[in-house]
């Protein structure tokens, strides 16, 4: 049995006592966790044995089973945004299938697209995996168990057929695709489709004794881009920070824009119809934690392995590229899936990110320095103000950490802004003004705002009234 942690200080303690406890709670013969922020020197933690001769650290890889969903979710986005396909397309566009080829490519993404979870025949019984060729041939023996965008129904074998449709569209294998686009530039020189020579065994933990059992390994071909990869808590904590912040950890967009990011990261549907806990968006898990804080990432589970990896976005005291993640060597031991989020909380509850000072900024165009202030619209007041270099709009009711509405002008239309996130995003913000240029009235996703509140039923359109 060996530990090792990389502490500095009081906090680092605790986060560490936290995965010594789980450990041995759990009884996982081996934990490795981490976490990266963008303000703090990486913290690790590692404890237990490998079931090997080789030392137990920070670089032991792990299975990571369906935490692979999120870098061919990845793979897919890159795709879309160079043009190679669109989210909305049916696979078999850019497949030749013998069956599902109808189903999009963004309900394969999600789980919404009814299609069952394994390939067929009995792959956790045989532990054979279909090679490519195999899972395409038999693709027409598998079920369709729900209609299309029913609800949520996890399937490996989706993941599975996006990423045969990724090497399709880059000319290379799965594998090859991964390590040139993701892999390399992100500096995750830990994460491979086979294990290293110091990976950690993976094993099932006996329920009545202290016995572990040794898994067998696996390959799952073809369905590997859906749970193939080994990994180490370090390059999984930077992989999850990328999920959550991917401008600090690619600031020139190369692996993918944060927009594309943010485009995954809304939720297309709960896995749960009564309880809302958690819910998919196209290929990351989405767990709210309360007060505007969600962590997005994804967990995995292999013969022998559990894994979970989350980034934090949003709240008060939340740094900058802020990801967990805690790898483990059991395969029962489902403490290991809340971990990080414990571990993320924890971070921000002892150690918050520094309150950055405020400072005077440019002032307002010209042009717009008379509509800043109090508008109504709907019979409820607004603000409008500007901040940052950009004009916003919020409630005044809204309680403090609601986001506002920002604007962006339209180049080629003077008075007409473009709502580009926050309420209404996507709707046009028009002005008008009376004849001295003031603005007098606004419409925003064409309701009218009026600097007094007024009904629906009467409105004087002279200037100024």
């Amino acid at each position: 049995m060996s530990t090792e942690a990389v502490s500095t200080g009081t906090v680092d303690e605790r986060l560490g006592r936290l995965v010594r406890r789980v450990q041995a709670d759990a009884r996982v013969p081996a934990v490795s966790a981490a976490l990266h922020r963008a303000d703090r020197p990486l913290w690790s933690c590692a404890v237990g044995g490998t079931g090997t001769d080789s030392p137990l650290g920070s670089r032991t890889q792990f299975r990571i089973g369906s935490v692979t969903k999120t870098f061919t979710a990845v793979l897919t986005l890159q795709c879309r945004d160079d043009g190679l396909l669109d989210l909305d397309d049916p696979v078999g566009r850019h497949l030749d299938l013998p069956a599902h080829g109808e189903l999009t490519v963004r309900r394969l993404l999600s789980h919404t697209g009814g299609l069952q979870r394994e390939p067929f025949g009995d792959v956790w019984d045989s532990l054979r995996a279909p090679d490519a060729e195999q899972l395409v041939a038999e693709l027409h023996r598998a079920e369709r168990v729900l209609p299309p965008a029913r609800r949520f129904h996890y399937s490996n074998l989706g993941l599975a057929v996006l990423g045969q449709l990724v090497a399709r569209l880059r000319g290379g294998s799965w594998a090859e695709v991964l390590a040139e686009r993701v892999l390399t530039p992100l500096g995750l020189t830990d994460t491979a489709v086979t294990p290293g020579p110091a990976a950690a065994t993976g094993f099932l933990v006996d329920a009545y004794s202290d016995e572990a059992h040794p898994e067998p390994p696996t390959d799952f071909g073809a369905v590997g881009p859906a749970a193939q990869l080994w990994s180490t808590a370090t390059d999984m904590a930077r992989w999850a920070a990328f999920l959550a912040d991917p401008a600090a950890l690619d600031p020139a967009g190369a692996v993918l824009a944060p927009a594309t990011l943010d485009e995954m990261r809304w939720p297309v549907t709960t896995t749960d119809e009564t309880l809302w806990g958690a819910g998919f968006g196209l290929g990351l898990i989405l767990v709210p934690q309360g007060e505007r804080v969600v962590h997005v990432g994804h967990d995995g589970a292999m013969p022998g392995f559990l894994a979970a990896v989350y980034g934090r976005r949003g709240g008060d005291g939340t740094a900058g590229a802020m990801g967990a993640a805690v790898l483990g060597s059991s395969g029962t031991a489902a403490e290991l899936f809340d971990l990080p989020h414990r571990l993320l909380a924890a971070a921000v509850e002892h150690d918050p990110a520094e309150i950055e000072p405020w400072r005077p900024g440019a002032p307002a165009p010209a042009a717009l320095r008379g509509l800043l202030g109090r508008w109504w619209g709907e019979g409820f007041e607004y603000v409008f103000s500007w901040h940052d270099g950009t004009l916003r709009a919020r409630g005044a009711g809204d309680p403090a950490g609601r986001p506002p509405a920002i604007f962006a002008p339209l180049p080629d239309r003077p008075d007409v802004f473009r709502t580009v996130s926050g309420r209404e995003a996507g709707e046009l913000l028009r002005l008008t003004r009376d004849e001295s240029g003031a603005v007098v009235r606004m419409h925003w996703a064409t309701y009218r705002f009026t600097r007094h509140q007024e009904t629906f039923e009467r409105y004087d359109f002279r200037a100024g009234s």
